[in-house]
């Protein structure tokens, strides 16, 4: 398990809060994170197990879109929930079509605005875990501190 920091000490440190984790394949690979304190979606690149940081493409993310994307990530979180505490099985993840309707309607209203930009911005990002479950309704567990990709 990686080391956990308490939020005081992640802010200090200069690390931004990561509101929607949409993958997530040996480490976050897309998602709604604060790029100096503004939210913005985020993308990864090629992935090198080696590398202290990963590379990602970022683009501004409007508040109106967040608020869907934290809709959407609520009702993932809950099942989550209810999967971790053994009362549903993976037949039922909403993310699956045809299991929820929200969820379904908010893949399509927001596909277009997860499409990385031309002018997307590439940074490197540094990843933490605070003390919190990974999978919970107010967003996932890590925390990213962007540096100007090199």
């Amino acid at each position: 398990m990686a080391e956990a920091w308490d939020e005081e000490q992640l802010v200090a440190d200069g690390f931004e809060r990561v509101y929607v984790e949409l993958e997530w394949y040996d480490g976050p690979r897309a998602g709604i994170a604060e790029v100096n304190g503004r939210p913005h979606y985020f993308q990864g690149l090629d992935y090198d197990h080696a590398d202290e940081a990963d590379e990602y493409r970022v683009w501004p993310a409007s508040e109106a879109t967040v608020q869907l994307e934290r809709e959407q990530w609520a009702i993932f979180a809950r099942w989550n929930e209810r999967y971790e505490a053994g009362t549903v099985g993976p037949e039922s993840h909403p993310g699956q079509g045809g299991i929820d309707a929200r969820y379904d309607e908010l893949d399509l209203l927001l596909a277009p605005y997860r499409q990385v930009p031309d002018d997307a911005r590439r940074l490197e990002g540094e990843l933490r875990f605070d003390t919190g479950a990974h999978y919970r309704v107010e967003g996932p567990g890590f925390w990213f501190r962007w540096r100007p990709s090199r």
